[in-house]
């Protein structure tokens, strides 16, 4: 019997999932490449064997995504599948057409069909956009659930830029975990803090193998999503951030707005920096799409450490993905730039290296500021010879990450530390440790049973 044959684009991460759950198994399918976008330098590879299991013994292509009318010329493609996030709805169109043109089927898999099951409560973090401040309530839940006692294991949303093999299943725990499996900045704004913290977080390539070595030590599964992207793991409580900086914004992203849709918890974030109208905005929007949603307002609390800036010239380091595919014209950075009395933000342009120069032009809107992509080695170099060549005093590392442990810089670091403050006081409002009460509750008799 022929098998359907099938496309899925991606971007190195729900792509992968997708297949892991869906498709791996199945000897009716033949999925015949992955197509890569958003991420640089992630595509002209294969899907090794070694993952993608029996029916594949050659692997599977990853290409441009550019040249999915190619394959349509090529070969008779049965149905292209959508696995990838945060872009916006008449943008998901676009694509879908671009599949319909070229005779096959366009499909979204939805949450059923892709979340795994925990023997473990799961609280899931997600987002409306790239950006909203879902880590830092990610964190803010950890210490939350940490605070009655609980083991918390974090598994992080993948970020498998390098070798997918030894990629499969990671766990971190230390510094030393991080430099063995050769992170890129991008990984490491998302691990470090949790490290900082003591907890221990899983990532890689196969989600289901990933989850079940994370159920060996937790008592609590605590997700933290990628993009706007919906959770690997069906959740006991889903928290979904939205970002009064994008109003309207939770109704015109893909899948934010399913995301808004499907969550238990609304946080609307960042309310100290938007207007008060962009807030009503965002609250009315929940109100439209999923009225049953607690709705939690909280602050983005910025601090410095390491030095003052104030009088300061300042190169402004920033989380990248915020900036690119989040659609961001700035961050934590610039605010506290403003907010702490710099004297001067300078222009990177004049002094962007290679892909950082192309990245720079690729988004004019860009405030003064340096996303910090750090895909690969070659990017992280090219960012230290950037900051290096700025004249400014210092480097305003809005990132999570510590930049001295992988750059080497001329110039002194000041770190923009960012973390998520609930507002309360309201009697009628519940908090988020109201709300995460009743898996403190299923955790502390999950881990009773399993005692006996």
């Amino acid at each position: 019997m022929d098998r359907t044959q099938v496309v899925i684009m991606g971007a190195a991460g729900r792509d992968f999932h997708d297949f892991n759950v869906v498709y791996r198994d199945d000897p009716e399918v033949e999925v015949v490449a992955f197509t890569a976008t958003q991420i640089p330098g992630i595509d002209h590879r294969r899907y090794p064997p070694e993952l993608a299991g029996p029916l594949y013994p050659d692997g599977i292509d990853i290409v441009p995504e550019s040249d999915l009318e190619r394959i349509f010329a090529r070969q008779k493609i049965d149905r292209v599948v959508f696995a990838y996030s945060d872009v916006a709805h008449e943008f998901v169109m676009h694509q879908a057409s671009r599949v319909l043109a070229g005779g096959a089927n366009f499909v979204l898999l939805g949450p059923v069909r892709t979340m795994i099951r925990s023997t473990k409560p799961v609280v899931a973090t997600g987002a409306t956009r790239t950006g909203a401040g879902k880590s830092q309530t990610t964190r803010y839940l950890a210490g939350l659930l940490e605070a009655q006692g609980l083991k918390v294991v974090v598994i992080r949303h993948p970020m498998p830029y390098g070798d997918l093999v030894k990629q499969r299943v990671q766990r971190f725990e230390t510094y030393a975990d991080l430099d063995r499996h050769e992170t890129t900045i991008e990984e490491r704004e998302e691990y470090e803090p949790h490290l900082d913290a003591g907890r221990v977080l899983f990532a890689g390539v196969d989600y289901e193998a990933i989850l079940r070595e994370a159920e060996k030590e937790a008592d609590v599964i605590l997700w933290d999503g990628g993009n706007n992207d919906f959770p690997f793991y069906k959740p006991d409580l889903f928290v979904v951030v939205a970002d009064p900086l994008r109003p309207g914004h939770e109704m015109h992203y893909h899948p934010g707005e399913a995301n808004l849709r499907m969550a238990d918890v609304v946080v609307i974030n960042k309310v100290d920096s938007a207007e008060p109208g962009a807030v009503e905005t965002v609250r009315a929007d929940i109100a439209s799409l999923n009225p049953r949603a607690e709705v939690i307002l909280a602050r983005s609390s910025l601090t410095l450490e390491g030095g003052t800036i104030e009088g300061k010239r300042v190169a402004v380091v920033e989380d990248g993905p915020t900036l690119t595919h989040g659609g961001m014209t700035f961050g934590a950075g610039i605010v506290a730039a403003r907010r702490f009395g710099a004297a001067e933000v300078v222009d990177p342009v004049p002094y962007a290296m290679g892909s950082l120069a192309l990245t720079l032009a690729k988004y004019p809107a860009l405030q003064h500021l340096l996303p910090a992509m750090g895909y690969g080695q070659e990017q992280m170099t090219e960012l230290e010879d950037t900051l290096n060549a700025m004249p400014a005093d210092l480097v305003l590392a809005a990132t999570p990450i510590d930049l001295n442990r992988v750059l080497h810089l001329d110039k002194p670091v000041v770190r923009v530390r960012y973390e998520l403050d609930e507002v309360t006081g309201d009697p009628d409002v519940p908090t988020l440790t109201d709300l995460v009460a009743p898996i403190v509750a299923r955790a502390r008799a999950t881990s009773a049973a399993g005692a006996r």
